[in-house]
């Protein structure tokens, strides 16, 4: 299987507030209802186009990736961190509305984006945001890491998980000879393992980049993906579910495989959250089980829409 991500109908630079900018692709049907999508640390959304491709004839696609990830170049180390990742999405929600019109918006997040767009719809970083658009009017988040903070609960799980993914990520191979050897790399890893046939390869495509003297290197570093990953945990407990400004929808991974990344965390018990889990899927579970996790999506897309009319 061979996938190919197609070329955008139109492109929006989005100037961040330290002068580098964040391209936002437009696919996908321009008269349907917006979504707005973005990847997981290290990855980048082209990755993802297995998942997202489902939604080009119903929807207009908006697709980015993290600052230093994907089609962005790379910016200083001390710009990579949560809290310039939360206004990057208050930039973007303005720079789109703006350049392609205001239009009800779904966020699509994975993993570490799910937690910097509900940092954004949180208050907790109101003080700092402009704010000059109409925000989501709901969020379909896969896997976001996330943990209770409440009376009783305790973060040393978590914790001990984000040492452990730091450690690993500090690790990791930076540089390849070519696509072929990243690709094999990648089929050896059990936890890429369950990835729709052709996924390493469009990973090789999506996250390395050439290098001047030959060879190819990983977009975003592994010293900025590990630094993310400490940040996460700072803000991980300080998410409140019990008021959202919006629906949100949380799909985890099957708590019964081996965690690919950060702990999967069951909200089944907030009534404010619509939870469900893809059983027999880890945390890249947009790659594996695509078709299954864009119907989640526009089911409950198509049902809070149902409910505003």
């Amino acid at each position: 299987m061979h996938w190919t991500v197609p070329k955008p109908h139109s492109e929006c630079k989005v100037v961040l507030d330290d002068g580098t900018y964040i391209v936002v692709r437009q696919h996908g049907n321009l008269s349907g209802p917006r979504l707005l999508m973005c990847h997981g640390n290290g990855l980048a959304i082209d990755l993802y186009y297995p998942f997202w491709s489902h939604f080009e004839s119903d929807y207009e696609v908006l697709v980015y990736d993290l600052r230093n990830h994907g089609w962005n170049e790379r910016t200083h180390e001390n710009d990579h961190n949560i809290v310039s990742m939360v206004c990057d999405v208050d930039a973007i929600l303005d720079e789109t509305s703006k350049k392609f019109g205001a239009k009800p918006t779904f966020g699509i997040y994975h993993s570490l984006s799910a937690l910097i767009a509900l940092l954004y719809s949180s208050q907790i970083f109101s003080t700092i945001l402009t704010r000059q658009n109409s925000g989501f009017d709901g969020l379909i988040l896969f896997d976001p890491p996330v943990y209770p903070s409440g009376p009783g609960e305790s973060s040393e799980e978590f914790d001990h998980a984000v040492q452990t993914a730091t450690a690993r990520t500090k690790k990791r191979t930076e540089h390849f000879e070519s696509h072929a050897q990243f690709v094999e790399l990648m089929n050896f890893l059990p936890a890429f393992s369950r990835l729709v046939p052709g996924a390493t390869e469009l990973m090789a495509q999506s996250i390395l980049r050439k290098c001047k003297d030959g060879g190819y290197q990983l977009r975003c570093p592994r010293e900025y993906e590990a630094r993310l990953t400490r940040f996460a945990r700072t803000f991980a407990g300080q998410i409140n579910f019990d008021e959202p400004p919006h629906p949100i929808k949380v799909v985890g991974a099957d708590p019964v495989l081996p965690s690919s990344y950060l702990l999967t965390v069951d909200l089944s018990d907030m009534i404010s959250v619509d939870f469900d889990f893809v059983a027999d899927a880890t945390h890249y579970m947009q790659i594996e089980k695509p078709e299954l996790c864009a119907w989640y999506a526009d089911d409950f897309i198509t049902k809070v829409s149902s409910a505003n009319h």
